[in-house]
């Protein structure tokens, strides 16, 4: 799997990929890697606000 098709499947831009394999765990690292992602465009949006402003 590509790295923008899992970023998409992240930012809920893509379905999940129904045959892939559903553990527990693999939902857990997912979530984690949604939330990184989520705060790591939040803290880029924060800079170029502070960058215009």
């Amino acid at each position: 799997m590509g790295i923008f098709k899992q970023l998409a499947e992240y930012l809920y831009l893509r379905k999940p990929d129904p045959t892939r394999e559903k553990t527990q765990w693999m939902k857990y690292m997912h979530g984690i890697n949604r939330i990184s992602i989520l705060l790591f465009l939040l803290a880029l949006l924060i800079m170029l606000v502070r960058r215009i402003l």
